[in-house]
């Protein structure tokens, strides 16, 4: 499975629903058990996989990410998974003893892009969470940085740069368009006079994902329209661009995604016309999930306390 094929796929959705691996743990209802029963099994805890029935990233994370041999294995051998329909009826207890429908659960842990996986340890205590398809490589890594218990110390970014660091600094000329805002980047929204939303793009040279970001998505007349509605500011993930963050921090481009816990590269973040975080993109995105993420913003539907996937369930149900 080539690097392209991991990133360039069609993400509308599928016509048949997904069947999950025979592996996989049914449903227990009460978390405290699942984990009992996967330490009784010498695990490290459970894998919790928050999909939907007809989502194209979730095929990619089902039919590449754990269909690969190596990750396979891994996966069963450390984890039992659990899978959780984000848009399921059905009762789960938390490891803390609250109960929720399957979609409060999702919600509970800002699922808003499927897959998301959730990994609890040995004690039962939530300890990182993956949002959205990641290529193989990511996800590989994310599974040693939970086995080998490295959130402990550090975090999934650190943990990256150490383990590739002539991979992961690799730095070069980032791609021009006409939309990106010019520097000096002073995002408060009081000293710009924003009415607008704001969305901060970051990239590094020589990215692969970031070439397919822009002449893919980022080259569709309706993904256009959307970021001609908003300030579009681009910065290098580990550049030292100078800028002073919406919430009136003076720091570079490199110490803010730090903060801001990112490590993929494109990583969108949303906000509001006040500078509030509304939503990020921080993993593989095409077309349909793009669009919607700013059609979201831009038409401020946070406000009316809808949470994204609802919103895109009402977008589409009132197309049809």
């Amino acid at each position: 499975m080539t690097e392209s094929s991991q990133l360039d796929f069609d993400d509308t959705l599928l016509e048949e629903p997904l069947e999950h691996p025979a592996w996989f743990e049914i449903n227990p209802g009460d978390l405290d058990e699942a984990v009992a029963e996967a330490r009784a099994a010498g695990k490290r805890g459970i894998m919790v996989y928050f999909g939907q029935a007809r989502c194209a990233y979730c095929e990619k994370f089902l039919h590449v990410n754990l269909a690969d041999p190596e990750v396979e294995h891994y996966v069963r051998r450390y984890f039992d998974v659990v899978p959780v329909d984000i848009w399921g009826i059905d009762e789960i207890v938390d490891t803390d003893g609250r109960v929720y429908s399957e979609r409060e659960y999702a919600l509970r842990y800002d699922a808003n892009f499927t897959p998301t996986v959730l990994f609890y340890d040995r004690n039962g205590k939530p300890v990182y969470r993956l949002r959205g398809y990641y290529p193989l490589y990511q996800f590989h890594a994310a599974l040693h940085y939970v086995v080998e218990g490295f959130y402990r110390v550090e975090s999934f970014r650190d943990y990256l740069a150490r383990a590739e660091p002539g991979l992961f600094f690799t730095d070069g000329e980032l791609i021009e368009r006409e939309f990106f805002n010019p520097p000096p980047h002073d995002l408060r929204a009081s000293t710009r006079g924003r009415v607008r939303p704001l969305a901060v793009i970051f990239e590094r040279g020589d990215c692969h994902a970031c070439e397919l970001l822009h002449t893919g998505p980022l080259s569709r007349a309706e993904v256009l329209h959307e970021i001609g509605q908003m300030d579009v500011v681009q910065l290098g993930l580990f550049a030292d661009t100078p800028i002073v963050t919406p919430s009136g921090h003076a720091t570079t481009a490199r110490d803010w995604a730090r903060d801001l816990g990112l490590f993929y590269t494109p990583s969108i973040v949303l906000f509001s016309p006040a500078g509030r975080e509304v939503l990020r993109v921080d993993s593989v995105v095409q077309f349909y999930r793009l669009w919607g993420a700013l059609d979201y913003v831009n038409k401020r539907a946070y406000e009316l306390g809808i949470d994204y996937q609802a919103w895109r369930l009402q977008q589409r149900e009132t197309a049809d």
